[in-house]
């Protein structure tokens, strides 16, 4: 009786095939989600936000009193595409780094959730694509600004200097500014000395910016032989550089004022010394040997950023007579 049970209660052969492909055809569409979320992931989307702070007030500057939403969308997309590319082809190249730090084990290619070969292909396609764009949109010059952008990062940041010396976000982190260019670029079809010295912002913003975070993960980044200055240098001596990287930075947005009006100049004098402020507490805590939390100042450095590019953009848009125009 309960042998006849036991047969009775097994599935046949064909049962099993039958639920083997019911629990496959009801896994595609999770699987499906999953991939294209690693490919999404491969691009830094959180990173691309960067992107937007710097393109759109430079444009709303190169057209002061205008607003070409068109035009202005085509950039962003064509900025977006590159600056995918130049993230994918980063991952591509350090997939064997991110494997070794906790911050990045989880990345597409670090949990083999992509194949290198498909990531360097969705890469390479991302590039030609942003190329295309702003080419046919906006003009050539911008195009070639972002191919300009794309080799420098992979090629000179990520394959050579990140690995080989602290100064490595000092110089890499060009890359970054790129957009104040590319922005400009579109509008006018030249560079003017305004997007550079905006390129000269976030030039100087940038290593404060990372060191915060890189103090954070210091012991990430010794696991992966990535020489960050929190690395190879004492927090005293990290928190320093900051406070000098910051003065520069706030005396770049300043040298921007003759371009500007008077909402730019109480924004970018005001943000100006709230972070240096904020930076200079840092320094002084490290000097103390007491806790320190860096990561607040790295968040709070992508509040200045903002804050400073959105007075810039409400100060384009309200369009009031420049303060170099009053002298």
């Amino acid at each position: 009786m309960s042998g006849h049970g036991f047969a009775a209660s097994r599935s046949t052969p064909d049962e099993d095939q039958t639920a083997v492909a019911v629990a496959d055809h009801r896994s595609v569409p999770s699987r499906v989600r999953g991939l294209l979320l690693a490919y999404l992931a491969l691009t830094k989307p959180r990173v691309i936000e960067l992107l937007l702070v710097a393109t759109i007030p430079v444009m709303l500057l190169a057209d002061r009193g205008r607003i070409d939403i068109g035009l202005i969308l085509c950039t962003l997309l064509g900025g977006w595409l590159g600056a995918a590319s130049a993230n994918t082809l980063n991952m591509v190249v350090d997939a064997d780094i991110d494997q070794k730090m906790k911050r990045t084990e989880r990345r597409p290619l670090a949990r083999q959730a992509v194949s290198r070969g498909h990531a360097l292909v969705f890469g390479l396609v991302l590039g030609l694509a942003s190329f295309v764009v702003l080419w046919l949109t906006a003009n050539l010059l911008s195009a070639l600004l972002v191919m300009a952008t794309i080799a420098f990062y992979v090629l000179i940041y990520t394959m050579v200097l990140k690995r080989r010396t602290w100064q490595n976000v000092v110089w890499g982190g060009a890359a970054g500014c790129m957009p104040t260019l590319v922005g400009w670029a579109a509008v006018t079809g030249s560079i003017g000395w305004q997007p550079l010295v905006l390129f000269g912002v976030i030039f100087f913003w940038t290593p404060p910016h990372t060191w915060a975070l890189a103090m954070r993960y210091k012991e990430d980044y010794r696991a992966a032989g990535v020489p960050m200055l929190p690395v190879v240098a004492t927090e005293a001596q990290v928190t320093r550089q900051m406070v000098v990287y910051t003065w520069l930075t706030v005396a770049c947005t300043l040298a921007l004022i003759p371009a500007t009006g008077w909402i730019y100049l109480a924004v970018a004098v005001a943000a100006g010394l709230w972070f240096l402020l904020e930076v200079h507490k840092l320094y002084r805590d490290t000097l103390r040997g007491a806790e320190v939390t860096p990561l607040k100042i790295f968040l709070k450095s992508n509040e200045y950023l903002a804050i400073v590019f959105c007075g810039l953009a409400i100060d384009a848009v309200v369009n009031l007579p420049t303060i170099g125009s009053l002298f």
